[in-house]
């Protein structure tokens, strides 16, 4: 495919880098010339300086033979306008835009981005989709990462191994017949900053950080059998009010009666804003850093502390004070990934990164083949998907054995009709069957080959 992407901030050198892997024609656009620049050091893409929303750089890009177009500049507004000229002057088929702004994602707007008002394929917008995120978190503490798919019958967990689990250093066969009533599969481990795609005879092993799909009824007890037995949080501190954080709270509020909400703002324009939104959370004016305002907001009874400001350096040492006050689970937004590695160092629960979410809500919509959703992870190394099997599978009658699946790949779920299946060498694949697998970024040609909608797709 040929793709434009305008704007080269972390989002669009993350979804240029991952489609450039994947052999697509890619052009990024943008105003300023250090991340041309930084583009052009780094990525095998195409680059234009200059303003995606002035019709003469669009035209020098190619606009005119482009598949995709994908406006993710740090304004809607542009984004809009980007979209816009895209469908008008140049007939791009699919239109993507980053939205960030509530006020154009009101549901009495919702006729506004149509063909006929301003043109856009896909919204994507990303601090909705972190609340989400964070929603399922606080409702399921014990696991890292939480996906849902094949209409929220199967889930991806994301789990981290440690002394609470008694049986490590078994294999991955064993503890499948030790639990035989328990719809799950290992996909992936991460272990040492490696990623495996175990087999059955590979094994857990304390401090790993391991990936399963598995039946969504049975989510449950999967966390309770890996040593996780955490409750949901019912009193929760924010830090930060603005977009994410405000929708987060709002979302709590209409969800759950039983919930004790408390924010910490250093804005005192946006605390007042979030104070006359809210119904029932309380908002406090002050730096989240002050140990004294977090005790004042009971951070030593608190279920979970969620760190949403717009300062890295804020959200992870409030985490750790947090932690170290008391809560029982911290969440942190971070939006530069080399702190990952300090999740483990700092006693960081979960870390949220709204590029990976960006890029994952993206990604889902270029996918080739039958592919249904798709989420990356691990900083666009390994993705999550559910795809439907259609008539030019090459996977129609065979087992999963016969089909000589590539090494990085491996299925964890499959959805037929009303049944969810935990496949093994020995499950036939059918017609219609909804699947959902684990991949490593450099598979996921192999995925669209399999999955492919066309004999001559290719």
């Amino acid at each position: 495919m040929k793709i434009l992407i305008c704007g080269a901030g972390q989002v669009g050198y993350g979804i240029a880098e991952q489609l450039s892997i994947q052999k697509n024609d890619v052009t990024v656009i943008d105003n300023y010339a250090d991340l041309i620049e930084n583009i052009n050091k780094s990525l095998d893409v195409r680059t234009i300086r200059g303003n995606g929303s002035y019709p003469e750089v669009l035209d020098e890009a190619g606009a005119g033979g482009a598949d995709v177009i994908i406006a993710v500049t740090q304004f809607d507004e542009v984004n809009m306008v980007i979209c816009h000229i895209a469908h008008i002057l140049f007939n791009i088929p699919t239109k993507i835009a980053r939205i960030r702004s509530n006020n154009f994602l009101n549901p009495e707007y919702e006729n506004l981005f149509t063909t006929d008002n301003i043109p856009i394929d896909v919204l994507i917008s990303p601090e909705r989709e972190i609340g989400e995120s964070i929603l399922k978190n606080l409702a399921l503490p014990g696991a890292f990462e939480i996906l849902e798919f094949a209409d929220k019958r199967i889930s991806l967990l994301g789990v981290s191994i440690d002394e609470s689990f008694d049986l490590v250093n078994q294999s991955l066969g064993s503890l499948t017949k030790q639990f035989p009533e328990v719809t799950c599969t290992v996909v992936g481990i991460n272990r040492d900053a490696e990623i495996i795609v175990p087999t059955q005879k590979d094994v857990i092993r304390l401090n790993d950080k391991i990936y399963l799909i598995c039946d969504s009824e049975h989510v449950k007890r999967v966390l309770t059998i890996l040593g996780h037995r955490e409750t949901e949080a019912h009193n929760i501190i924010i830090a930060g009010a603005g977009n994410v954080g405000s929708y987060l709270a709002k979302s709590l509020e209409s969800s759950n009666s039983n919930i004790n909400i408390k924010i910490i703002e250093l804005n005192k324009d946006i605390a007042q804003k979030a104070a006359t939104e809210l119904g029932k959370s309380i908002v406090l004016n002050g730096n989240v850093l002050d140990k004294n305002l977090l005790e004042q907001a009971g951070i030593t009874r608190s279920d979970a502390f969620v760190a949403l400001t717009n300062n890295d350096n804020v959200n992870l040492i409030s985490s750790v004070i947090a932690k170290e006050m008391g809560s029982k689970q911290t969440l942190t937004l971070l939006t530069d990934n080399n702190y990952n590695d300090l999740q483990s160092k700092l006693e960081i629960d979960t870390f949220i990164n709204p590029r990976a979410t960006t890029i994952s809500s993206i990604l889902r919509c270029l996918r080739r083949g039958r592919i249904r959703d798709a989420h990356s992870l691990y900083n666009g190394e390994i993705e999550i998907l559910e795809t439907e099997v259609v008539e030019a599978s090459p996977l129609i009658g065979k087992t999963i054995k016969e089909a000589d699946i590539p090494d990085g790949l491996r299925f964890g779920a499959i959805l037929r009709k009303e049944s969810v299946i935990r496949p093994d060498g020995d499950t036939r694949i059918e017609l219609h069957d909804r699947i959902v697998l684990f991949s490593l970024a450099d598979s996921i040609h192999d995925v669209e080959h399999l999955f492919r909608t066309s004999q001559d797709y290719y």
